[in-house]
């Protein structure tokens, strides 16, 4: 979470043209994170800055939080199978973490092993209903394996809010204090 500790509510310009209802939605999630809260929209429309505001909020309360891309995610549990242990903790920390925070959902490549992953990541999470955020592009989410489309869509555990007409965010984002 390093890279996006200047990523907070403060320095979200939630004045752009159709961000207002996720902004809501995030604020509100960072204050009682129940469920799950997936943000679909175009790149650069400030979904990650929202999720990592999120993140940061409750790591700041003393929560445990996990950030990954969901090709980052896949690329590290790969690599740990070198050491069966090393695989086995890192594949229960994100299933078990208080927050998970999975950016780009559907930015990876697809495979049996992948989506067996992510749908074993989810479903535990699900079944459990622990805090999750996903942030996927609209396109990239409706190419997801079905079952994954289908845990995504259940309106019991998961608020959705979808960008529209949003431009890209970040020529307006607000820089931290103090920097010009």
């Amino acid at each position: 979470m390093d890279a996006f500790r200047e990523s907070t509510f403060k320095t979200f310009n939630y004045r752009i043209p159709g961000v207002q209802q996720a902004f809501r939605a995030s604020v509100e999630f960072a204050v009682n994170s129940q469920g799950w809260l997936l943000l679909i929209g175009p790149c650069g429309c400030g979904k990650t800055h929202l999720a990592t505001a999120i993140a940061n909020q409750r790591l700041d309360s003393g929560a445990t939080v996990f950030y990954s891309t969901a090709p980052d995610l896949l690329d590290a549990l790969r690599a740990a199978f070198v050491a069966p242990e090393g695989y086995t903790q890192l594949f229960t920390w994100v299933r078990e973490v208080e927050l998970l925070v999975l950016d780009d959902l559907g930015a990876q490549q697809s495979s049996a092993w992948s989506n067996e992953k992510l749908l074993q990541i989810l479903n535990y999470r699900a079944s459990t209903a622990l805090p999750t955020i996903i942030t996927a592009i609209l396109k990239e989410f409706q190419g997801l394996d079905e079952r994954l489309r289908s845990r995504l869509s259940d309106s019991q555990l998961v608020t959705t809010v979808i960008f529209e007409h949003v431009k890209d965010y970040r020529p307006f984002k607000l820089l931290p204090s103090g920097r010009t």
